[in-house]
């Protein structure tokens, strides 16, 4: 994920460059419109829009409004492929056909823009998002599975259908998994892809078997990662570097999950060891 944040006094225009890195680009808007030209089609991004395109279809890009500011989020577009292929079973090839306009007073639109600004918020001004790679992952991941189960697309009609059978040993290896790879940024469609199966298949398991999410199992094994930190009196982390460190971007989330979990506050944890 990068963003780039712009203002401009002046209208100004690039083409495209076919032979770029393919992402999907999330461009917000906040004074003056954005124009891009998709082949036949133009369409036009102003404060109040969220636009959503592939860079490999976009042939055009003007920019206006004198001033003109604007922030663009690029996603690399294998997390959304990735996203798509676990909820559909199957790995989208060709086009995708993400509708390109985002209305932000919908309820989609609203959800899609509000993790789009806390992310770009989160990278801004060298933000704490730049130093947690595996928030950072979580937030990316979790961008393009809201896109593609909330923006109609081509293969919207797939989504829902009935997952093949799984086995215990499927969540035992996402389990396993988990575990050996827990201070690395994974992702739930990564760790779906260790295994074999969708993601969507992945959550039907861990219910079945373990009558909890996938979600909820990492988030597990890393709040424990975070509370051994804690109890480490040599560990030199503030609490925050460690709450970043295993992927919680918010600290008083991260409080309140360890508070519920362990029955009292980080910061205790923290205190309590330096004293012995």
């Amino acid at each position: 994920m990068s963003l780039i944040s712009g203002q401009y006094h002046c209208s100004w225009q690039v083409r495209a460059e076919p032979e770029t890195a393919e992402w999907l680009s999330i461009l917000l808007p906040r004074e003056g419109a954005l124009d891009i030209s998709l082949g036949r089609d133009t369409i036009e991004g102003t404060p109040g829009k969220l636009l959503l395109v592939n860079n490999r279809e976009v042939e055009r890009c003007q920019v206006r409004g004198a001033p003109h500011k604007s922030d663009i989020l690029r996603l690399d577009w294998a997390i959304i492929t990735q996203a798509v292929a676990g909820l559909v079973d199957i790995s989208p090839s060709g086009r995708l056909g993400l509708s390109s306009i985002i209305d932000l007073s919908n309820t989609e639109g609203w959800l899609i823009g509000s993790l789009a600004q806390t992310i770009v918020r989160g990278m801004r001004h060298n933000g704490p998002l730049l130093r947690s790679p595996i928030a950072m992952s979580n937030l990316s991941h979790a961008l393009a599975d809201l896109v593609v189960q909330s923006v109609p697309h081509r293969l919207s009609h797939l989504i829902g259908r009935k997952s093949f059978y799984i086995a215990p040993w499927h969540v035992r290896d996402a389990i396993n998994f988990m575990h050996v790879n827990i201070a690395r940024p994974i992702t739930i469609t990564m760790v779906a892809e260790a295994v074999g199966i969708s993601t969507r298949s992945l959550e039907v398991g861990f219910r079945s078997f373990r009558e909890t999410t996938p979600s909820a199992f990492l988030r597990k094994i890393r709040l424990r990662a975070a509370r051994e930190d804690l109890l480490d009196a040599s560990n030199p982390e503030s609490v925050k570097d460690i709450c970043l460190k295993w992927g919680f971007f918010h600290l008083g989330r991260f409080s309140a999950a360890y508070r519920e979990a362990y029955g009292e506050k980080p910061s205790d944890t923290k205190r309590r060891q330096a004293r012995t």
